[in-house]
């Protein structure tokens, strides 16, 4: 007997809620800000198409992630249709560039109906040179956190900065786990606390001996500096990263690294 694709119910009118609008989810005005511009299934799948185009990916957080979550709630609940579509999807368009700033940062605009929703500013990090590979002098994991304890040690940890730290603990020792006690551990307990803590902990506090703390640790590759450059960004209010920060000093250690010191 076959079985065939289960039927979603549709909500009874008496169950249907106010769908979620642009306004909503992002900082717009004019016509997208108007109240009968709700967040559409074909919309969402738009924004994700063009991140895919020029990011390969839809960023953890991103518009098009933010997208998909409102349509599918206003699918859900809401008098709307799989393949019902504004005039974003039909002609506005959501539109993904990357162009190079004068520091040599990389800046991705994410842009709907012509209007700035997301903005992530990453620092560089050099590509290996051709038959570049690591050797026994290479930087670790745990020396370029102790840099960036040295570059940006008096700022306060902020939730960002946990976040990436996190991301290099375990691209260091490998487990989906922080250890106790840990950098990463100590570094999301400052951020949970900082901001009604006077005498607020720094990245200095946490990182100066950050080699000692890491259960294990290995010289820094090119993508352990994208994971945690990822890391950070997801979880920046601005959605960028720390000047100095753990970012910064990962991508450096990362392409002296690459290219042999």
């Amino acid at each position: 007997m076959s079985q065939g694709q289960p039927h979603r119910r549709r909500p009874d009118q008496s169950e249907v809620q106010e769908p979620i609008k642009y306004r909503d989810v992002f900082n717009v005005s004019g016509e997208l800000a108007d109240s009968d511009r709700p967040v559409m299934p074909r919309d969402a799948a738009t924004a994700q198409a063009a991140e895919n185009l020029v990011l390969g990916e839809n960023p953890r957080g991103g518009p098009a992630a933010v997208m998909q979550s409102a349509a599918t709630y206003n699918e859900r609940f809401g008098p709307v249709g799989h393949l019902d579509a504004t005039k974003v999807a039909r002609e506005e368009s959501v539109t993904v560039t990357e162009t190079i700033n004068p520091d040599g940062n990389r800046v991705v605009t994410e842009k709907v109906a012509g209007q700035v929703v997301a903005q992530y500013v990453e620092p560089p990090v050099p590509m290996a040179s051709p038959g570049g590979s690591l050797d026994r002098d290479a930087i670790t994991i745990g020396e370029a956190l102790e840099a960036s304890a040295l570059t940006a040690g008096n700022k306060p940890i902020e939730q960002s900065d946990a976040a990436a730290i996190q991301a290099a603990e375990m691209r260091a020792t490998g487990p989906n786990e922080i250890a106790p006690g840990g950098v990463a551990a100590v570094a999301q307990y400052a951020a949970s606390v900082n901001p009604r803590d006077v005498n607020k902990t720094k990245l200095g506090d946490v990182l100066e001996d950050a080699t000692e703390k890491l259960p294990a640790d290995k010289p820094v590759t090119r993508e352990d500096a994208k994971a945690v450059i990822g890391a950070e960004i997801r979880n920046s209010p601005n959605m960028a990263t720390t000047p100095g920060g753990v970012v910064e000093s990962l991508a450096a250690a990362a392409g002296l690294n690459q290219n042999g010191g």
